[in-house]
């Protein structure tokens, strides 16, 4: 792998393959990954970029002459340095240097995406125009000749169809076609006129003989006219302290050119598009005209919002949960016996290891397969279909107030079905400040796991209030939420919020293919990523309560809940709930079989509800269940935080959360107490 490919972010595992390289390019929401899995297939690599949270997707494409990679370059609407993706889709072009792109283009919106275009061929000459949702275009009485825009572009451009596959392989032919002979391109960027061009003209002289490759002078000339930050710092390295004051200067007092610029770029758009499409008169109405009527109406919209996402926790609790559990009991259970049984005359240690710890860990990824791939069909769905924009738009406003957009709600909502879902949805967020607070605030909704712990227990030591204590006590956890998301917006994440833009894509049908990749995708990631974190964490747990032993009782488990007795008191906690809590990490419903080890509660939940409120007070128990709700969430979570995020942020998310509970526990404890709700049984 060249230098350059490195600092582009070419992805080190497929280094050794074929060395041609083709970027798939193109604003969001133009059908770029219909693309890339039509092309790819199953041959396709997924990732984040280097030092980024933004997901690379690399892919082979079958050539004539042999493989070359094809970069799926994030969805971006210009190449300025305003954002991760803009500087991503900017290195590449400039360091990896791909034979080809592969520019798609919406046709029922072409002068955004010929904007970009302008911005593209600044840098990189050799470009094949994919021209998608003609048929939608078409639909809506917009007649785009792609002769005609390929003339006035200088560039060959192929009329599509991708959710149908229809012109991808003529895609295909016709980059390959440019890749053996660029000469078939002849486009020309947008050109300036008069002071805006002797100015230009003027400062590519002077950065010419300085700026190293593989910037180009006149683009890094025309980037400082527009006031680019990382292009100024650039060009202050490059003529260093003698030569650039001056020429900043000389920036100040040409700053109105970059209206010129600008109108350098439209005035070429509008030239491409008046020589290629012909619209219907004004008047006519659509279907997304219509359906957005209810989709972003201000009481409307929310109806709508809540109706599907209460179909998706049902779904949730009425087909995936189960399946889970029918997995489990079936599968994961009956393996755990007959390896026990398989084993039961070598030491027990290794059966334990193996059945309790191997085929536990490898059963929660399982189990996990159903839950994460309705959410994934279902998230599919509704960005296939261009519904999840308007999601972002509805809820906007209401989690600005704690420092997110529109886009975090979504995930954080699916979070009341599973945490896991929550944390890999966040990556539907731009920003990467926004990504990184949905994920330290997604533990924080109180999963389907919390609720069934919170559902047994509640019983036990609240009787009749029961109801009132679980309300409670979710609307404490969501409380918590919107207070750190407040904290950590105006202390970690301070002045990197940004503007919310979006674009509302057009309605249409969802793929099936589309979707089907979507989610086979994001599973292979979970199971590749979290798989082995869940496992390892399984093995770890299970020696921590199996060792030195015999018994739970005698574990190091135990003795770490000995261990911080101390803590535990603060909370009117004795040795058994730590060592419960500490368990509840491998899945927070373990919590409750936990405890009925520990109190001698061998006859079910019904034996325990008894059993506790005789060894633990009302108090200690409103404690144990607030600590329980804001506790570090279980090893699926974590496992998924750290590959969203990183280590580092998982180990913040879990100190921050480990704090807020025990600090809230203490609180609730010694209040209750106060006001005499009972310390001891």
């Amino acid at each position: 792998m060249t230098p350059a490919e490195a600092a582009a972010g070419v992805d080190p595992a497929v280094a050794a393959e074929p060395r041609g390289t083709v970027a798939l390019l193109g604003q969001p929401n133009v059908g770029k990954s219909t693309v890339f899995n039509t092309l790819t297939g199953l041959r396709q690599h997924v990732g984040n970029w280097p030092g980024k949270t933004v997901e690379r997707k690399e892919g082979r494409l079958a050539l004539p002459d042999g493989a070359a990679r094809l970069i799926d370059l994030p969805g971006t609407y210009s190449l300025t340095a305003g954002s991760a993706e803009e500087r991503i889709v900017r290195q590449f072009l400039l360091h990896a240097d791909p034979d080809v792109v592969i520019f798609l283009a919406d046709a029922t919106a072409l002068e955004r995406g010929l904007y970009l275009l302008a911005e593209v061929l600044a840098l990189h000459g050799r470009v094949v125009v994919g021209l998608n949702r003609m048929d939608v275009a078409r639909e809506r009485g917009v007649d785009v000749d792609a002769d005609a825009l390929s003339r006035a572009l200088g560039l060959p451009v192929v009329p599509m169809v991708a959710r149908n596959a229809d012109g991808v392989d003529r895609l295909l032919s016709e980059a390959e076609a440019v890749r053996r002979n660029p000469a078939r391109c002849q486009a020309s960027p947008p050109a300036m006129q008069g002071q805006a061009a002797r100015v230009l003209d003027d400062l590519t002289g002077r950065l010419a003989p300085v700026v190293p490759a593989p910037y180009p002078p006149r683009w890094l000339a025309q980037k400082l006219l527009e006031g680019d930050t990382e292009a100024c710092g650039l060009a202050r390295d490059a003529l260093g302290r003698t030569q650039w004051p001056a020429l900043e200067a000389e920036l100040r007092e040409n700053e109105d050119l970059v209206l010129d610029v600008l109108g350098a770029r439209y005035a070429w758009v509008e030239r491409a598009v008046r020589a290629a499409v012909h619209r219907p008169s004004a008047g006519r109405v659509s279907w997304t005209d219509r359906l957005d009527r209810i989709a972003t109406h201000g009481v409307w919209g929310f109806v709508l919002l809540f109706a599907v996402l209460g179909a998706a926790l049902a779904l949730t609790f009425e087909i995936a949960l189960p399946l889970q559990g029918w997995l489990d009991a079936h599968m994961v259970q009956p393996s755990a016996a007959a390896t026990r049984e398989a084993l039961a005359g070598a030491p027990p240690w290794l059966g334990g290891l193996l059945a309790d710890g191997v085929i536990t860990g490898v059963g929660t990824v399982l189990t996990f397969l159903p839950v994460l791939a309705l959410f994934y069909v279902f998230m599919g769905i509704l960005e296939d279909s261009g519904y999840l924009a308007r999601v972002a738009l509805v809820m906007d406003r209401f989690m600005h107030g704690i420092g997110l957009h529109g886009k975090s709600a979504l995930p954080l909502t699916l979070g009341f079905g599973c945490n896991v879902i929550s944390v890999m949805n966040a990556r539907i967020i731009d920003s990467r400040a926004g990504r990184l607070m949905t994920i330290l605030l997604a533990p924080l909704v109180p999963c389907s796991a919390r609720l069934a712990v919170l559902a047994v227990l509640t019983p036990a030591f609240f009787g009749a209030w029961a109801s009132v204590a679980m309300i409670g006590l979710i609307a404490l956890n969501m409380l918590v939420l919107a207070g750190l998301g407040l904290l950590l917006n105006r202390t970690t994440f301070r002045g990197a919020e940004s503007a919310f833009v979006m674009e509302l894509p057009l309605y249409q049908r969802p793929h099936l293919r589309s979707t089907l990749f979507y989610v086979y995708s994001n599973l292979k990631a979970f199971v590749k990523n979290a798989g082995t974190v869940i496992v390892v964490a399984s093995i770890a747990i299970w020696a921590l309560s199996s060792f030195p032993g015999p018994g739970l009782e005698n574990s190091v488990l135990a003795q770490l809940g000995h261990l911080v007795a101390p803590v535990g008191d603060l909370m009117g906690f004795d040795w058994r709930l730590i060592a419960a809590l500490l368990s509840s990490f491998v899945a927070k419903e373990v919590a409750i079989s936990t405890l009925g080890i520990l109190y001698g509660a061998d006859g079910g939940t019904a034996a325990l509800t008894q059993a506790l409120p005789a060894a633990v007070g009302p108090a200690a128990g409103l404690a144990f269940l607030a600590v329980t709700m804001l506790f570090i969430p279980c090893m699926a979570t974590v496992a998924v935080m750290r590959q969203e995020a990183g280590w580092a942020w998982t180990l913040v998310s879990a100190v921050l959360l480990l704090a807020v509970s025990l600090l809230l526990g203490i609180g609730l404890y010694q209040g209750a107490v106060l006001l005499g709700l009972g310390g001891a049984p």
